[in-house]
């Protein structure tokens, strides 16, 4: 096998909203809820807003309007 060939065995989608890629994008949505009722709870935190910025990043990279959830 050639060395400027792409290795065929890496099924993990990172960036896919398809099959590969499971159920990342469902994943991503229940944190988000989960984030949105703990605040309720807690109120803002530090790790709260951490947390957010992460799940927004997630949620960007999947083209997800966090207004529409």
């Amino acid at each position: 096998m050639p060395a400027n060939k792409r290795p065929r065995r890496v099924n993990y989608a990172v960036n896919k909203k398809g099959p590969k890629g499971g159920s990342k994008v469902v994943n991503a949505v229940k944190h988000y809820k989960k984030l949105q009722e703990r605040e309720k709870f807690e109120g803002k935190t530090k790790w709260i807003e951490n947390a957010y910025k992460v799940v927004l990043a997630k949620l960007k990279k999947y083209w997800i309007n966090p207004n529409k959830i």
